[in-house]
């Protein structure tokens, strides 16, 4: 928390040189540190668009305003201009430290790793990026993107498709073979054994048909992938439900070790 504190302390120093220049800025940065967020986002939208040389840090800090808000998508895209505005290495990787931040929100573990990296190369020696990198390593690790998934279950399923087909025509060979054997077995016999295996057959299907109206109840419907589909789905929202859990894990939340200029 110190550090979060001298951060704001240090560029509130910064622009006491500098307020007849960009008000928005530093009134921005007050309003920031007084947690009104709202208000700070207000003046460092205005810091942005007509400072120039202060674009970099006006950037950032709108970022932040709206990161705070819990509105990760749109304050990504703060970060993003910071970082292509920015002058210095640790510009970049403040910049880049809270774009992993925003991602992690979104649970877009593979983009926060990215940014995180980034932010490594900028400042290797910044144990918080450390541990948020790994720490997004290893989400990506236990999420891999759907996609992936995906490619995997039609890959199973088409081999199913391919093995069904296989069991289908390897059962429909025999029964051709069997029809084939009584057929003619059926032609060597006697007339009068033929006409009786006929009424006996009539008879004997009349009765099946009745025991299945009355006995035998109707296949529901549901097979064996639209079982493990469900389970997934259910397995899937309890994941998503620990996700965000472990997510506030996170060594870098916004209100412990933001980065701050």
């Amino acid at each position: 928390m110190q550090r979060i504190i001298i951060g704001i302390a240090l560029c509130i120093t910064s622009l006491l040189f500098s307020q007849n220049k960009d008000r928005n800025l530093y009134e921005g940065t007050e309003l920031f540190s007084n947690k009104n967020f709202i208000a700070a986002e207000s003046d460092f939208r205005v810091s942005q668009a007509t400072n120039e040389e202060k674009k970099a840090v006006a950037n950032y800090n709108l970022g932040n305003s709206i990161y705070r808000q819990n509105q990760p998508s749109e304050a990504k895209y703060k970060f993003l201009n910071a970082i292509e505005s920015a002058k210095t290495k640790e510009e970049k990787h403040k910049a880049f430290h809270n774009l992993g931040n925003a991602f992690m929100l979104e649970e877009n573990y593979s983009a926060a790793a990215e940014a995180y990296k980034n932010a490594l190369r900028n400042n290797p020696y910044d144990e918080e990026t450390r541990y948020n990198y790994a720490l997004a390593k290893k989400k990506q690790k236990e999420n891999p993107p759907k996609k992936d998934k995906d490619k995997d279950k039609d890959k199973d399923k088409k081999q199913d498709q391919k093995d069904n087909k296989g069991d289908n025509q390897d059962k429909k060979d025999k029964q051709d073979n069997g029809q084939d054997k009584d057929k003619k077995d059926s032609d060597k016999g006697d007339p009068e054994d033929k006409k009786k295996d006929g009424d006996d057959k009539k008879d004997n299907q009349n009765g099946d048909k009745k025991e299945d109206e009355k006995g035998n109840p109707k296949p529901s419907g549901v097979n064996k992938q639209q079982i493990e589909n469900l389970l997934d789905a259910v397995n899937n929202a309890e994941k998503k439900i620990q996700d965000k859990l472990n997510a506030k894990k996170v060594k870098a939340v916004p209100a412990t070790n933001e980065k701050d200029w």
